[in-house]
């Protein structure tokens, strides 16, 4: 006999407790257990969460970074929303251990692994709406993915150092709930600012100067292209 489902422990550790129950489990089930066991399975919660995982992110990048072309916004889109990252969100938040599949776990693919974060998305948006996923996907996505694995701070440092420039100045404040506090920061070398935001002071500054490093590079290598 199976061990129960953990509603609860998902619950906590994604922050979102389910009205319809029915819904989270649906998204934790992957095809192998499904057919198994003749229940639903999560792909077409996987295609719903793709999509409003590319809305949420889509809307968040326009309306932060004003500045950004249509090319910067796709090339930051596609590393926010691309399978490692999402591999290493739901590694985050610890549920990959709950997933329902016939077999051993120790199997199981990165590519099923990160569909879960997609699939948790649209659970989240069936049961609660838009506004609910949003929360989601930016307190344990963005702010997770960016900066998350990376010292782009140090790498930044290292940038303005080997052209003998002066180091980034960094500002940052906190906002937010009191019991889930976000950071915002500002970072700005060479007449140029980024933001970031982050559950973490840390994590605000990395993501800030992560886009900032990104922007300054891509400037360095547009100056460098010879005119035709």
């Amino acid at each position: 006999m199976s061990a129960p489902f953990p509603y609860a422990l998902i619950e906590e550790k994604i922050g979102y407790s389910f009205r319809n129950k029915d819904l989270l489990i649906e998204a934790f089930t992957h095809s192998t257990y499904a057919n198994a066991f003749g229940c639903k399975d999560n792909e077409r919660m996987e295609y719903l969460g793709d999509a409003v995982l590319q809305m949420v992110v889509t809307e968040w990048q326009y309306t932060r970074d004003k500045r950004a072309d249509e090319g910067d916004l796709t090339k930051e889109r596609q590393k926010l929303v691309c399978e490692d990252a999402l591999y290493q969100a739901v590694l985050s938040l610890n549920v990959k251990k709950y997933l329902r599949i016939a077999g051993s776990k120790a199997n199981v693919g990165k590519k099923t692994i990160s569909s879960l974060f997609e699939t948790m998305v649209a659970a989240i948006y069936l049961d609660g709406g838009y506004e609910n996923a949003k929360s989601f996907i930016l307190r344990f996505g963005i702010h997770e993915i960016l900066g998350g694995g990376k010292n782009s701070k140090g790498a930044l440092q290292e940038f303005l150092q080997k052209r003998g420039e002066d180091m980034p100045v960094y500002q940052t404040e906190k906002f937010g709930k009191d019991n889930e506090p976000l950071f915002r920061a500002s970072v700005s070398a060479l007449g140029e600012t980024a933001h970031g935001e982050g559950k973490s002071k840390r994590l605000a500054e990395q993501e800030a100067a992560d886009k900032l490093l990104d922007r300054l590079q891509n400037d360095e290598k547009k100056a460098k292209k010879p005119r035709k």
